[in-house]
């Protein structure tokens, strides 16, 4: 967050933003709600558009966060090019003010973010470009076997389509083994059963996969492994 704000906020101090005491409004940017989320993805550009990994493997929040996140392309795209607008106007005042007042000039006008922004620009669209090739993305959707669960994978299947993100298959989590035979595994088991096949029936048009509960944490290399084996074989 901070390495973000240095990064687009303009240098306040010794301005002539700073004679008008809007410090704290700058400060309280660098807390607007999403901002957060701007930062990450902002980082996670770079990684997408760097050559130092041959795959990123990027596990999403829960599915409200997950999908704010991935809308973030457009909602940028539209965002940046807003800010250059102001930051060219600002550039425009702060021109005219160092004209007037020994402190101005165009030094002064440095660090306001413009090659920054235009930088970031470029690395959204490449960005909404990898995000929307199947050859190049391959998102899947993690749900347990209950109701709330399944709805919300739903909600996340429509708007994914309407981001244009390819999804490839969808992965079934915590399911109870079959060999557990305490009353309290049997009924959690038995209820399912019936999700399981509301799963099938809701999602046949994706590769399911299923992953039953384990008694460690999915935790350090060999139980990735593991996993990874039960998921996609050797």
């Amino acid at each position: 967050m901070q390495e973000y704000k240095e990064k687009f906020m303009p240098k306040i101090e010794g301005s002539f933003l700073s004679s008008m005491g809007l410090e704290d409004t700058f400060d309280m940017a660098g807390m607007t709600p999403g901002m957060d989320e701007i930062a990450a993805f902002d980082k996670f550009l770079r990684y997408m558009n760097s050559e130092e990994y041959d795959i990123i493997i990027f596990d999403t929040a829960p599915t409200g966060h997950a999908l704010r996140f991935l809308s973030l392309p457009d909602v940028l795209d539209s965002w940046v090019g807003k800010m250059i607008k102001i930051r060219m106007q600002f550039a425009g005042i702060a021109g005219l003010v160092g004209k007037l007042l020994p402190f101005g000039g165009k030094d002064q006008q440095e660090g306001f973010g413009a090659e920054q922004l235009e930088a970031m620009k470029e690395r959204i669209k490449t960005a909404k470009e990898i995000l929307s090739d199947p050859k190049r993305t391959h998102f899947n959707l993690v749900l347990i076997p209950e109701e709330m669960s399944i709805f919300e994978s739903e909600r996340s299947l429509s708007a994914l389509k309407a981001y244009s993100i390819p999804v490839e298959g969808v992965v079934v989590n915590n399911i109870v083994p079959e060999n557990m035979h305490c009353k309290f595994c049997k009924e959690r088991r038995e209820m399912q059963k019936s999700r399981l096949k509301t799963i099938s029936r809701k999602f046949r048009k994706y590769r399911i996969k299923k992953l039953h509960l384990f008694a460690e944490e999915v935790k350090g290399i060999r139980m990735l492994e593991k996993v990874g084996n039960i998921l996609y074989g050797n």
